[in-house]
C-alpha cells in the first residue's frame, strides 16, 4: 500500500451549487476537476474539508466512524467561512455513495478507507476579497490507508512554542487548508533545528494543540485536555477518547493549562496527540527553550494503548457500539 493519502479510489462523489441551490450528487470517475483560473478558492482560500474513515467487518459491508458528527462539524465550517452550508442528508449521502461505490477497494483492519469530503468556492471573481464565493463545489475522494503505526508507535518529539499562534483565533475551530498552512512553517523550522516532529502551540503559554493534531495528558486515573473554544479544532478522535476514558473510569479533566503544568505533569503523565489518522501518537520528548525534556521515560505508555485499543475495539466490530457512532454501509 502507498504512503497515507497519496493512492485513490477509482470512483468519487460530487455536487456543484449554482444559482443559489445544490445540484443532483453523483459517483464519478475520479479525475481532475476544471476549474476557472479566477476561481474564489484560489485567491482567497474558501475552502473546507473532513477527514475520517470507513472500515470493513468480516461481513464485507464497511463502517463509516462518526459520519454525522463529521458531517455537522463540516457545516459550521462552511459556514464560518461563508461558503454555501451543504444540507446535512445531500453530504451523508455522498459519503454514503462514495463508501459504497468503493466497497471492494476497503482494507481489512488495522487498514481503512480515509475519506475527505471537501468544499471550495468558485465564484469567477477576483474581485471578491471582501465578499464571499456564490457558487461552490462539493465533492469526497476515498483513500485506501495503511495502519499508521505499521511496525510500532514510535514516540515523537515536540517543540514547545509558547508565543506563536497556530492559526487566528476566529478560525481556529475550522477545518480549512489555511490553518494547516499556517502551522507549516513554524513546524518546519522546528524540524531543522531540533529535530522534532512537530509544534505545539502554547501562545502566552496556553496549551493548545499541535498543526494537526489535539493534545492530551494522560495518568492512570486521569485525561486532561485544553476545554473547547475557537482556537483550536474540536477533534472526532478526542471526543471519543474522551468518551470512552470516562466509561473506562478515568477522570475528564477538560480546561486551560499553562506550559509550566505541563512540564511539571510529564515527569509521571503519559502524553498524546490524538487524531483520525493515528488515533493516539504517543510522545516522548519536548523541547523548550532549547532543553530537551523526556515524557516520562520517552515511551509509550500503558494508558495511551489502552484506550487507543478501546476505540479500535468500536471501529473493528470487536466490543458493541453503544454511542451510534457506526454507519453500516453495504
Amino acid at each position: 500500500m502507498k504512503a497515507f493519502g497519496t493512492e485513490f479510489c477509482d470512483q468519487f462523489a460530487i455536487a456543484r451549487y449554482v444559482d443559489g441551490a445544490w445540484g443532483e450528487a453523483s459517483v464519478q470517475p475520479t479525475a481532475p476537476i476544471p476549474m476557472h483560473p479566477a476561481a474564489h478558492v484560489l485567491h482567497y482560500a474558501s475552502s473546507c474539508f473532513e477527514g475520517f474513515k470507513a472500515y470493513r467487518w468480516s461481513d464485507g459491508k464497511g463502517r463509516i466512524f462518526r459520519l454525522h458528527d463529521h458531517v455537522a462539524r463540516m457545516q459550521r465550517s462552511a459556514t464560518s467561512l461563508r461558503l454555501p452550508v451543504p444540507d446535512a442528508d445531500l453530504l451523508a449521502g455522498m459519503v454514503i455513495d462514495a463508501v459504497h461505490a468503493n466497497i471492494d477497494a476497503i482494507p481489512e483492519p488495522p487498514a481503512s478507507l480515509y475519506l475527505r469530503p471537501t468544499l471550495v468556492g468558485t465564484l469567477e471573481n477576483i474581485g471578491a476579497a471582501a465578499a464571499p464565493s456564490s457558487e461552490a463545489l462539493l465533492y469526497v475522494l476515498c483513500s485506501p490507508v495503511g495502519d499508521y503505526f505499521a511496525g510500532g508507535a514510535a514516540a515523537l518529539k515536540l517543540l514547545v512554542e509558547d508565543e506563536r499562534w497556530r492559526t487566528t483565533e476566529q478560525l481556529g475551530s475550522t477545518k480549512t487548508g489555511g490553518n494547516y498552512a499556517a502551522a507549516l512553517g513554524p513546524t518546519l523550522d522546528a524540524k531543522e533545528k531540533y529535530g522534532t516532529d512537530q509544534v505545539l502551540f502554547c501562545p502566552g503559554g496556553d496549551v493548545q494543540e499541535t498543526g494537526a493534531a489535539n493534545f492530551l495528558l494522560i495518568s492512570d486515573d486521569e485525561i486532561l485536555t485544553k476545554s473547547l473554544d475557537t482556537t483550536f479544532l474540536h477533534g472526532m478522535t478526542r471526543d471519543s477518547i474522551l468518551k470512552l476514558g470516562a466509561e473506562l473510569g478515568y477522570k475528564i479533566s477538560e480546561r486551560p493549562f499553562t506550559v509550566d503544568e505541563l512540564l511539571e505533569k510529564v515527569k509521571t503523565w503519559e502524553a498524546c496527540l490524538s487524531g483520525t489518522a493515528a488515533t493516539l501518537s504517543p510522545v516522548g520528548t519536548l523541547v523548550y527553550h532549547g532543553e530537551e525534556i523526556l515524557v516520562r521515560d520517552g515511551q509509550p505508555g500503558p494508558n495511551r494503548k489502552k484506550l487507543q485499543t478501546a476505540l479500535q475495539d468500536i471501529q473493528y466490530g470487536n466490543r458493541e457500539d453503544t454511542h451510534g457512532w457506526l454507519t453500516v454501509v453495504s
